[in-house]
């Protein structure tokens, strides 16, 4: 994926576990959201950060040892978002439209991307990707909600032939939806539309091929 935001080993080097600490280290992911989308990524500091988030450069430190881990932080809650707009396999739910269930997860994904831009493009263009082990827990859960997607409303088991088409779809809305972005159109009613249809239409074609009812 073009995008891939990895769950990598040194995203954080101290996990906050009271709560003021998770609201510094919120403060702190915060506010270097902010900078990163303001300075780009060479222009981009960790006391800059501190400065904004209004702690010590001591405290940051004590939970992210440099800017990278930063910019992953602010990967992981970009990752954290995505995944919350895709189904669940594991919540059963009452029974949705595939229309609509669609609707709301191109929704989801359009507005993740659309609330900062600038943030989105920097992340794409000149983050550089932090090392990431050869089995990412978050492409196995973000492919598994996709394979969900595609199963909805139908009785069978997934099959290999699903895992494949679970990769290709996530792809191709990924692949729309950060081009828009790109462009300046995500926003733009008919990139919604677009993109709305052909997902419903990929998988009305497959339901037909594998003899499920629409």
């Amino acid at each position: 994926m073009a995008t891939r935001f990895s769950a990598p080993p040194q995203s954080a080097r101290r996990a906050p576990r009271q709560q003021r600490s998770r609201a510094t280290v919120d403060a702190i992911v915060e506010a270097a959201a902010h900078v990163l989308a303001a300075r780009g990524w060479t222009k981009f500091t960790t006391n800059e950060v501190a400065r904004v988030a209004g702690a010590s450069i001591g405290s940051l430190y004590q939970y992210f040892p440099d800017k990278l881990a930063l910019a992953e932080a602010i990967r992981e809650r970009h990752l954290d978002a995505v995944l919350a707009v895709l189904p669940d396999p594991d919540e059963r739910g009452d029974a949705i439209r595939l229309e609509t269930r669609v609707a709301q997860v191109i929704d989801g994904i359009i507005a993740i991307h659309s609330t900062n831009q600038r943030l989105h493009r920097v992340l794409l263009d000149e983050v550089p990707l932090a090392a990431r082990a050869s089995l990412d827990a978050f492409e196995v859960e973000y492919l598994r909600r996709y394979e969900a997607l595609i199963l909805q409303g139908t009785e069978r088991p997934g099959a290999p032939h699903d895992a494949i088409a679970a990769q290709v779809l996530a792809s191709a809305v990924e692949g729309v939806v950060h081009a828009a972005a790109l462009r300046g159109e995500l926003g733009a009613p008919e990139v919604r539309r677009e993109l709305n249809g052909f997902v419903c239409a990929y998988l009305r074609e497959r339901r037909v091929l594998f003899s499920d009812n629409i």
